[in-house]
């Protein structure tokens, strides 16, 4: 017993009509941006800069990884243990801070320096390397995660 199908297997031409604009819209948008016709996306530094929105909280802090695969996180100016990330724990915190840690070893930067961790007067949080120029805005990786890194200044001021 066979069947037959009666349908044919082509791409309807008005389909292939909208993946065509599509295309081209979007070669126009990233071409006009590229030339400048079209501003760019916002930059956090200069955003903040333009709205004049000032650090409401700014902890110096240090990381360094324990034996047991926990992470320390100390108060840069007290030695403090502000809070320890444990094995297993904060994949998100370990993913930033490993990448923050991996643009210093590239410039043979040792750990010495401390990070930056900002609080903004928008509610922003910022983890920010005055070695490297590197930074990391917070708040957009969910409340979970920036929760990780806003109990790292509690009982903090500027």
């Amino acid at each position: 017993m066979s069947h037959t199908h009666d349908h044919d297997p082509t791409v309807p031409p008005a389909v292939l009509a909208g993946v065509g604009v599509l295309l081209a819209a979007t070669l126009a948008f990233t071409a006009a941006t590229s030339w400048g016709l079209l501003s760019r996306s916002a930059v956090p530094e200069e955003s903040r800069a333009e709205a004049q929105v000032s650090v409401a909280e700014q902890r110096a802090l240090h990381f360094a990884d324990r034996a047991d695969g926990a992470v320390v996180v100390r108060d840069a100016a007290s030695g403090a243990t502000v809070s320890v990330i444990g094995y297993g724990e904060g994949g998100f915190a370990r993913a930033m801070l490993r990448r923050l840690a991996r643009q210093r070893a590239t410039r043979g930067i040792g750990s010495e320096a401390p990070f930056l961790l900002t609080r903004w007067e928008n509610g922003a949080l910022s983890l920010s390397d005055p070695e490297t120029g590197a930074s990391a805005e917070l708040y957009g990786f969910g409340a979970d995660h920036v929760r990780t890194f806003a109990v790292m200044l509690e009982g903090r001021g500027s």
